[in-house]
């Protein structure tokens, strides 16, 4: 590695060609960024007591550092932001200065032939840089004066214009400008391909611009290291089919995401945002240490991008399947899609049905959608589905997912349409996240012409002013305050028109008779208002139950015979191989007190919570053990499965047991003698079965 200061202008003039390798992401500078850089140029120009501003690095690989050719090409590392961002000012300020020369060196030939272009050359020879994909073509026709393609980098143009916009809109920026370019220093990094590693000094860079997103450090990582034939054919044929698929703007937004969703499918365990790039490396070196390619792992990508594009990006063709997608997408499960991943890939490769997908597809949406409603704590989901994909029998594939919901318990449980149907009515579903989602799906179940419910908006029949007119007040009584405070947001209560404003406060009488009112509605949410009388609690109550019962169809549960469904459960713990008589320390006394005072507080933690008795300890188990007591003569020694790091433990209770030789599972043991302690102790309990459950999960 050769590591100098160089002028940037001399350093862009004396090298024959910069080319952007086709692995690096496109050009992506913001006006932010680009704002930054002429604000840092101009400062330098107008000030006598700036001799250079640093703009930052250049790393490139050189062929040779012994090659004699002047024609070598600069395979750009690192640097490829800042040098086609004050490309495209050069190319700016040429057009702005035309034939005068307001400073040595700055008239549009000499910036042309100098900066941007080889007069000596032709073709694609002739520039001084070279983009990869649709930046080059734009590029080049900015450089060139041509018209720009049809195809053209949104990014390159437009920042283009807004350099050719700034100069014009202020007389003092072309000398400015053109001081402060002569004064641009970088850090000149030239690399060898024979002795240095460019992925790691890449890997290490800490370079001033926009940062680089997961996906870009994972494309570098596939193609950097690979000969130029084989890293052209691997983007071309995989890299960049995906790129196109996924579409600009769609890929800079759910790339990093997507990413994340398919290592959780193919390692089985879910990398933090930050650390996909890391997880990716790890999962390509083990596949290429079991004798896998890195075509293979690139065409696996291609295909999971596929699938991705389908469910989330609306590239689904099957219309079934596209409003199953849709409405996913609507209530927004994200926790869900490594699961659909997988499905998705084994319906691909014909291992179930469209009409089995179809089903899958919705009884997650149901799965999630009423767990939302029933109020379940969420922070176990993405385990849950992380891990659904192993549980399943592939050669009964519904049925194994049915199966498998109906057997989830507690914190991971299906609700029950009793759970459903009762919550369903007395929930505040006006403030529900996905209210649209949850009406247009009423509206629309068994319906073969869609109503777009976009078209309405959503009707408080009962109105929300705190200040009810006296009909209303009359109708509901002298608690009527408590009646709207309990109902007012409620499903019995809600209803979707096109008439909002016209409604107002008006009557109930006045509502369902008036021009437009719920009499002449031809929505099904509306439907037998208009029989009614009056609107009271009573009819928002009957309301409500009639629709939730109706609810539980829309969302409808799994269902299975009890004998396929005995097939898949897990049999009952035998309960009777040891219990408490086996363990002489709890034969009585205060020991026994205490343990039995302990083990009450720890299977009341959650209903999930299993106690088995071992020959050697006790054992409280929901996945699996997370807290095991050993009774003592004079002590309960309590292993916790968490590791101290991971344990908020203010006390100072726990000791530290890695690699020790202990009877129960966990890092972490604290020892239980004074029953003022079981409270505290019960709390780092506590900690270690929510880590198990997923409450401690990062983003």
């Amino acid at each position: 590695m050769k590591a100098t200061d160089a002028n940037l202008l001399a350093f862009i003039n004396k090298s024959p060609q910069f080319v952007i390798p086709i692995y690096q992401r496109t050009y992506s500078w913001t006006e932010r960024e680009c704002r930054q850089l002429w604000e840092d140029v101009r400062r330098a120009g107008r000030s006598g007591h700036i001799p250079v501003h640093f703009l930052g690095s250049v790393v490139y690989v050189e062929e040779s550092l012994s090659n004699n050719s002047k024609r070598a090409a600069q395979l750009v590392i690192d640097g490829q932001q800042r040098l086609t961002s004050v490309t495209l000012l050069l190319a700016a300020l040429a057009r702005k200065v035309g034939d005068d020369e307001p400073l040595d060196g700055f008239s549009l030939k000499k910036i042309r032939n100098r900066y941007l272009l080889d007069p000596d050359e032709t073709g694609d020879r002739q520039f001084k840089l070279l983009l990869s994909k649709t930046d080059r073509t734009t590029l080049n026709a900015i450089v060139a004066q041509n018209d720009l393609p049809e195809l053209q980098s949104k990014r390159v143009s437009e920042n283009f214009g807004m350099f050719q916009r700034w100069l014009e809109e202020d007389d003092k920026a072309v000398p400015e400008i053109c001081a402060g370019l002569a004064k641009l220093m970088i850090v000149d990094v030239a690399l060898s391909r024979d002795h240095d590693n460019p992925q790691l000094i890449f890997e290490s860079m800490n370079s001033t611009g926009k940062e680089l997103s997961q996906a870009d450090l994972i494309r570098n990582f596939v193609l950097m290291g690979l000969e130029p034939e084989l890293q052209t054919r691997l983007y071309e044929q995989y890299w960049r089919r995906m790129e196109e698929g996924f579409g600009q703007t769609a890929y800079a937004l759910h790339f990093d995401g997507f990413m994340r969703h398919y290592l959780t499918v193919v390692t089985g365990s879910i990398p933090r945002q930050g650390d996909v790039y890391d997880a990716y490396k790890a999962y390509s070196h083990e596949q290429i240490g079991h004798g896998r390619k890195v075509e293979d792992l690139v065409s696996e990508v291609l295909d999971f991008s596929k699938h991705y594009g389908a469910l989330l990006l609306g590239q689904e063709k099957d219309a079934q399947l596209s409003f199953g997608f849709k409405d996913l997408r609507e209530l927004k499960v994200d926790v869900a899609y490594p699961f659909l991943l997988e499905v998705y890939r084994d319906y691909a490769d014909d291992h179930l049905t469209e009409v089995e997908f179809l089903e899958i597809v919705r009884l997650v949406e149901s799965y999630v959608f009423r767990r939302a409603i029933c109020a379940v704590p969420t922070n176990s989901l993405n385990k849950t589905f992380a891990t659904l994909g192993r549980a399943l029998k592939k050669d009964r594939y519904l049925e194994s997912v049915k199966a498998h919901f109906l057997t989830m318990k507690s914190y991971r449980r299906f609700p029950s349409d009793k759970e459903f149907i009762a919550r369903m009515q007395d929930r505040d579903l006006y403030n529900f996240r996905s209210r649209t989602y949850w009406l247009r799906k009423f509206e629309n179940f068994g319906r073969k012409e869609r109503v777009a419910v976009d078209d309405y908006t959503i009707e408080h029949i009962l109105p929300q002013n705190e200040k009810l007119p006296q009909a209303w007040r009359s109708a509901l009584g002298d608690d009527w305050a408590g009646v709207q405070a309990r109902w007012l947001h409620t499903l019995g209560n809600l209803t979707l028109t096109g008439y909002n404003s016209e409604y107002s406060d008006r009557g109930f009488a006045e509502k369902r008779d008036m021009e437009g009112g719920f009499k002449d509605s031809p929505l099904r949410l509306n439907k037998g208002l208009a029989q009614l009388d009056q609107w009271n609690e009573s009819e928002i109550k009957s309301r409500a139950e009639r629709m939730a019962e109706q609810a539980a169809k829309v969302w409808n549960s799994p269902s299975l015979s009890p004998e396929i469904l005995h097939n898949y459960q897990t049999p009952t713990l035998d309960a009777t191989a040891y219990g408490i008589d086996d363990h002489p320390h709890l034969g009585g006394g205060s020991i026994r007190e205490l343990f039995d005072a302990f083990r009450r507080e720890v299977k009341a933690l959650d209903p999930c919570v299993i106690e088995q008795f071992l020959k050697l300890y006790v054992a409280y188990k929901a996945e699996t053990n997370f807290v095991d007591v050993v009774p003592q003569a004079k002590a309960l020694r309590i292993s916790l499965n968490i590791d101290p790091s991971e344990l908020t433990d203010p006390r100072k209770m726990t000791v530290d047991v890695t690699d020790l030789g202990r009877w129960g599972n966990g890092n972490s043991e604290v020892k239980l003698s004074n029953p003022e302690d079981i409270p505290y102790v019960v709390g780092l309990a506590r900690q270690a079965l929510e880590k198990q459950l997923g409450a401690a999960e990062g983003p």
